[in-house]
């Protein structure tokens, strides 16, 4: 797919992928061997109908491509954008046996672009069933809720998410910036909900605005789906992290994703633009961070690793482009103390780390060489480690089951211990992709609509 090139797109929060033109796009769909059993399809967290959708596109009709798609995904423009398609359908593409698989991500962005390109009304919009008088409460605006919420609209509930920020969409809006998924995607797919009858509530923090028994007491509904996602930041617990200057990654992604602060003063959120930024970990939140203090000016970017980059949990993608653009990766390197003067910091100090035999992961695991630490300078750090669960909603919910990291205890369709109460994303998984939260999300609604007919 064309792309910007590295030197421009390294100064600008435009999109770095420039999308198919519909020769493109014809002719990558030309390359779908359109299998009598397309184990594609299997390789997809939401099943959308890999085959049938790629097939719209080889006869020239992409309207029915559309349709196949949105029947399954609600977020195809999204999604097509931002889910490791290479770890999930196009891996089990017959093609990736011997080269390449067919560009199913791409074609899955193209299709939802051409649909977005309409106006409202001449959308697809997927058929909505008769209203069933049911009730549910989705808590979370996130990939998690807006796939629930649409699953239940097209069975025939009424929906209403609870979103605890002033936009909907999630990790969609606050985590992934605008180069790689412009928040005018967003906003769209999420209209398509509102268009389908899904009632979204913004502002409104389950857990200190309502419990989730005053939704299903006095508020009137009959089931809850939790999917308000695992966004509580981890940190490295060594000295200096309390010093100005130091991140988390879900802060600073917040402040410039969300609420613009890449735009200051006409968006009025400050951020602290570094010269000289150090960036710990190697997903792909920390390859986004990373790239995002890049097109805030700094003049050096650092991704300080403890493993290698074969070990990185990152797309392959996103660690391509992070290079293109000038990040500079110390692999092998493990801080060990944030240094600073008068408050603020001038470095951190690392040290150098060895693989050793694997871990519980599958990956080797690393181990410190003894005196060998050294210092990285830089006035910025933004620790990009993962998330946890935040406690704020569990703890307003203390008869729903929690694990001993403090995760929602839920069954396979997304039961939680409390009756009408289901739940599903990163809040019982921990942190993961957004695909997988949908898949969940989808999952917990036919789960929820099977437990509203049989508690009528």
């Amino acid at each position: 797919m064309r792309e910007r090139d590295a030197k421009q797109r390294a100064k600008s929060f435009d999109e770095v992928n420039l999308g198919y033109s519909d020769e493109e796009a014809h002719a990558e769909a030309m390359r779908c061997l359109q299998c009598a059993n397309p184990t594609c399809i299997e390789g997809c967290p939401v099943n959308i109908d890999i085959k049938s959708f790629i097939a719209g596109i080889i006869e020239g009709d992409a309207k029915r491509g559309v349709e196949v798609l949105k029947a399954r995904n609600a977020l195809p423009s999204a999604c097509g954008r931002v889910c490791p398609q290479e770890e999930q359908c196009e891996a089990a593409c017959v093609l990736a046996r011997k080269g390449d698989p067919v560009a199913i991500g791409r074609l899955e962005r193209y299709l939802g672009d051409l649909d977005l390109a309409c106006d409202l009304e001449h959308r697809c919009r997927p058929d909505i069933g008769a209203p069933t008088g049911r009730r549910v409460a989705v808590v979370g605006a996130g990939p998690a809720g807006l796939a629930c919420a649409g699953e239940l609209a097209r069975l025939g509930h009424a929906v209403t998410v609870f979103e605890s920020l002033h936009a909907a969409g999630g990790v969609l809006l606050y985590g992934i910036p605008e180069f790689r998924l412009p928040k005018e995607i967003v906003a769209a797919e999420v209209e398509m909900l509102v268009e389908m009858g899904v009632e979204i509530v913004t502002d409104v923090v389950i857990g200190a605005t309502h419990t989730v028994d005053e939704l299903m007491g006095e508020q009137g509904f009959h089931a809850v789906f939790v999917g308000s996602g695992a966004g509580l930041p981890l940190f490295l617990g060594i000295p200096g992290e309390n010093l100005n200057g130091v991140y988390s990654a879900n802060e600073f992604l917040t402040r410039v994703n969300l609420m613009k602060a890449y735009d200051f003063p006409r968006h009025d959120t400050p951020v602290w633009r570094g010269r000289k930024v150090a960036v710990v970990g190697g997903g792909n939140v920390a390859m986004d961070a990373a790239r995002t203090a890049l097109r805030l000016g700094a003049d050096e970017v650092f991704l300080v690793y403890r493993r290698t980059e074969e070990e990185m949990p990152a797309r392959k993608e996103e660690v391509h482009h992070a290079r293109e653009e000038g990040v500079e990766f110390k692999m092998l390197c493990s801080p060990v103390e944030i240094v600073g003067r008068d408050g603020w910091v001038t470095g951190m100090v690392a040290t150098r780390m060895e693989l050793g035999e694997p871990d519980a992961s599958g990956r080797r695991a690393p181990v410190c060489v003894l005196d060998s630490d050294f210092v990285i300078e830089c006035d910025t750090v933004i620790i990009a480690l993962g998330t946890r669960a935040n406690p704020l909603l569990t703890n307003a919910a203390p008869d729903v089951e929690l694990n001993s990291r403090g995760y929602i205890v839920a069954g396979p369709d997304g039961e939680t211990s409390k009756p009408g109460v289901f739940a599903g994303g990163d809040i019982v998984t921990g942190s993961a992709t957004v695909i997988l939260a949908m898949g969940a999300g989808k999952k917990a609604a036919r789960a929820i609509d099977e437990w509203l007919a049989g508690s009528a």
